[in-house]
């Protein structure tokens, strides 16, 4: 099957710079505008889609709304590719969160693989969450054309497994309306190709 990601249009804490994480904060009018636009572009340039799927936030929700609008789909909710938690950083920006919890900045908490900050996700659960997902598209969708309406933090994980692997994890980011395409198959035991590193930090 393919699977098509798009992240979610632009918030106002994507604007600001502020992790948002498991918060559920709702699309921008630049956000609406930019996912009305693409919208149009899927409709027009894509070959048609067998279901869209968005993850149950706010912001996944409403971008998902816009594209179902031109391309005639229901919207399925999978909270397997919601957002990573991040935990006491949510709503702060870097500079926020670097003076409030200097010791876990400090210790780069967020770009660990098997911490978070406190209340938080961490990387390898997110992974774990995704993967789950993934396998359970590929054993049920083979031969499909999926549209997935997901976060930042989702793409990096489905990329990194079945496509490029982690070695710039951190350094690629899908931008607010930008669009992944990978293939999922179980012919090869699953989604997942790639490992990520067995060390505790980037």
């Amino acid at each position: 099957m393919e699977l098509v990601v798009i992240r979610h249009g632009e918030t106002q804490a994507n604007a600001e710079g502020r992790y948002q994480g498991a918060l559920d904060i709702g699309l921008n009018e630049s956000g609406r505008r930019h996912i009305a636009r693409l919208a149009d572009e899927v409709a027009a340039t894509q070959a048609p889609f067998d279901q869209l799927l968005a993850s149950p936030l706010l912001r996944t929700r409403e971008s998902a709304t816009i594209l179902s609008r031109q391309l005639g789909l229901p919207v399925e909710l999978v909270p397997a590719f919601r957002e990573r938690d991040v935990g006491l950083f949510e709503g702060l920006t870097q500079v926020e969160a670097r003076t409030r919890y200097p010791e876990l900045w400090a210790r780069n908490i967020t770009r660990r693989w098997a911490e978070a900050p406190p209340g938080g996700e961490t990387i390898d659960e997110v992974i774990a969450r995704v993967l789950q997902g993934l396998t359970a598209l590929a054993s049920t969708m083979q031969g499909e054309r999926i549209l997935l309406v997901a976060h930042g933090v989702v793409a990096k994980v489905i990329r990194a497994v079945t496509i490029a692997g982690f070695d710039d994890f951190f350094e690629w980011q899908l931008p607010n309306g930008g669009m992944l395409s990978v293939r999922l198959s179980l012919a090869d035991g699953g989604p997942l190709r790639f490992s990520r590193p067995l060390d505790g930090c980037d």
